[in-house]
């Protein structure tokens, strides 16, 4: 867990950015404000294999911005990072930087449009659409058998329970309190709601994010423990699992 904070960075933590590892490979699942910093505290920069973004909100890409720059001007300079996301990833990282669109960023970055189905390095990865008001994916990434899905940003869809169906963990967002009437719909789930989704896919852990810093984890924690039976822990950052 490199940053799991909501929608901005918090005291104590990143916004969104998991490292996902198998075979020594190194994928990154979101890269938001303040995530790179943190990230070297377990890989140096030039051992990031490829980069999954599940949308274009600054809370989820922004930090690209600085691994433009250490990927051109540091000392293991040139890289050409592998970046898979929603169509138009390059362009919107070019404007970011005030880059124009050709070249932008694509010298060191590889941007690759997100597939139903792709092979990262040892992983297999599917994604699917969520409910946000960007075009937003969720990601299930499966390497020997076992499975995480990662929602990404998301209001209650079937879509998610669908891609979810069965995972040994689902890192799933809870960014909104429940019995809150300013809710809007189509932008985040509550801890009940994710914990919803978490029993509708029959999953067998799900670890809570994407918590705002002006909410409280063990809140939402508890509230996905009233609608999911399994085992229920919030995700906090600097903190591993093997799957």
């Amino acid at each position: 867990m490199i940053g799991c904070s909501g929608s901005v960075p918090g005291p104590d933590s990143p916004a969104s950015s998991y490292l996902v590892t198998a075979d020594g490979f190194n994928l990154v699942l979101d890269l938001g404000s303040g995530a790179l910093g943190a990230l070297q505290r377990h890989i140096p920069i030039n051992r990031i294999d490829a980069i999954a973004l599940s949308h274009l909100h600054p809370d989820h890409y922004m930090d690209l911005c600085g691994l433009y720059v250490a990927s051109r001007y540091s000392p293991c300079a040139p890289l050409r990072i592998p970046v898979y996301g929603p169509v138009g990833t390059a362009e919107r990282m070019a404007r970011a930087y005030d880059l124009p669109d050709s070249p932008g960023m694509s010298d060191e970055m590889a941007f690759t449009d997100w597939q139903p189905e792709q092979r990262i390095g040892p992983f297999l990865v599917r994604t699917a659409l969520m409910a946000h008001p960007v075009t937003a994916y969720a990601m299930r990434i499966e390497y020997d058998g076992r499975v995480l899905v990662y929602s990404g940003d998301t209001g209650p869809t079937d879509a998610l329970v669908d891609l979810a169906r069965g995972a040994d963990v689902l890192l799933c967002e809870a960014a909104m309190r429940d019995g809150d009437p300013d809710n809007p719909p189509d932008l985040h789930l509550t801890g009940s709601e994710a914990g919803q989704h978490a029993t509708q896919a029959e999953v067998s852990r799900l670890l809570v994010t994407h918590v705002p810093p002006w909410f409280s984890r063990d809140a939402q924690v508890a509230a996905a423990r009233t609608t999911f039976p399994g085992d229920v822990s919030a995700a906090t950052p600097d903190t591993s699992y093997d799957i």
